[in-house]
């Protein structure tokens, strides 16, 4: 059986199917804004289905719609098991694509916006979210985390965590505080995932529909879901909860409906026929 919960920064426990609120605003960076109270309704119902970590950034907004204020205005006062992550670094430019990149002196400014947004005297866990849309660049992130760190000491920020890094990046985060999290892009491999766990880290995947190491094959992936009456979907999110217990999931949507049937993935348990036959 699939573990389901995880000791974040070794004193939050959370369930390791969570929330990613990236497409709440707009389905994408440059799409129509949503309507907000969709998005509302979409975080209510998240956490009446045990949904208790939230993935979320500043520059997860469209317009006037941003992801932040939608989730202090839905979910405020905020249930004492609920962790909610964001992320620093990228800086939206004027299309809202957040390609730009915050200098050392601006980061301090969009955590305390962070905490503004969201309500919040403390963030449980920050990002340093490194680069913009693409793959880790492999430039030295020791000045940026370092601010992060500063503000971990002054107690406004609970955990710390890295995003889109590669190893030497990773080792020099760890270098200069504790990391709790890496967030990378599944498809950019899981080659920080065994240090992870080693270290009781979380792993987290942005974009994490896939399966995990690789883009899973359609038809194997369409034979499982038959067999274990489930959709496409669900059989994604279980095998890449089934990849290890120190991987988090953050499946993200604005629609209700897309929600019901990610939350639902917690409970289906791939057997190891179902594995080896999406995986071999």
């Amino acid at each position: 059986m699939t573990i389901k919960k995880f000791s974040l920064g070794r004193d939050l426990t959370i369930n390791r199917l969570g929330f990613g609120a990236m497409r709440l605003a707009a389905g994408a960076f440059d799409g129509p804004p949503r309507d907000p109270a969709n998005g509302i309704a979409v975080l209510r119902r998240s956490v009446e289905l045990g949904v208790n970590h939230i993935d979320t950034a500043g520059f997860y907004r469209r317009g006037a719609v941003r992801a932040n204020e939608l989730i202090r205005r839905a979910l405020s006062p905020y249930r004492d098991d609920l962790v909610i992550a964001t992320k620093v670094g990228p800086l939206p430019t004027p299309d809202g694509v957040p390609s730009g990149q915050a200098t050392p002196d601006q980061l301090r400014c969009l955590v305390e916006a962070d905490l503004r947004s969201l309500g919040l005297d403390r963030l449980d866990l920050v990002y340093l979210r490194v680069g913009g849309m693409t793959g880790p660049g492999g430039e030295s992130i020791a000045e940026r985390f370092a601010v992060l760190a500063e503000l971990h000491a002054e107690g406004l920020i609970r955990h710390l965590g890295v995003s889109n890094v590669d190893a030497v990046q990773f080792a020099e985060a760890r270098g200069i505080a504790p990391v709790a999290a890496v967030q990378n892009r599944y498809t950019s491999g899981m080659g920080l995932l065994a240090e992870c766990e080693e270290g009781g880290m979380a792993y987290v995947p942005y974009f994490p529909l896939g399966g995990g190491v690789s883009p899973l094959n359609a038809e194997r992936l369409g034979k499982v879901a038959a067999r274990l009456g489930a959709t496409a979907t669900q059989v994604q999110l279980a095998a890449l909860l089934a990849t290890s217990p120190s991987l988090l999931a953050i499946p993200g949507t604005g629609s209700l409906d897309h929600l019901e049937e990610n939350i639902a993935a917690k409970d289906l348990s791939l057997s190891k026929e179902d594995l080896f036959d999406l995986r071999r």
